[in-house]
């Protein structure tokens, strides 16, 4: 679980991020999953696009993001509109360093 100041230094972290994965009409479906897991395992953060057409409305992001989080044993960092960033640490060559 991410502290406070952690949970800032990453959100500050992906300010500047662009979305590299979109989420339609499929959802969170298996293949996303997979797809999001192998980014975190190389990216450790990424930021998310859900698009208009998937069915999911602005406010039911945060919710989305924390189930896709949870399948993923990631820390869901924020959402803001209809993008979302979640955390991974990479397991073999780590590159975030979260403050303490």
């Amino acid at each position: 679980m991410l502290k406070g100041k952690q949970r800032s230094y990453l959100k500050k972290m992906a300010h500047n991020l662009k979305p590299i994965i979109q989420m339609g009409k499929d959802g969170p479906s298996d293949s996303f999953i997979n797809q999001l897991d192998d980014m975190l395992e190389s990216k450790e953060l990424v930021k998310i696009n859900v698009l208009e057409n998937s069915g999911f409305e602005a406010n039911d992001i945060s919710g989305l993001a924390n189930d896709v989080a949870e399948r993923l044993g990631a820390e869901f960092v924020q959402a803001i509109g209809r993008k979302f960033v979640v955390y991974r640490e990479a397991d073999e060559n780590p590159e975030i360093v979260l403050p303490r």
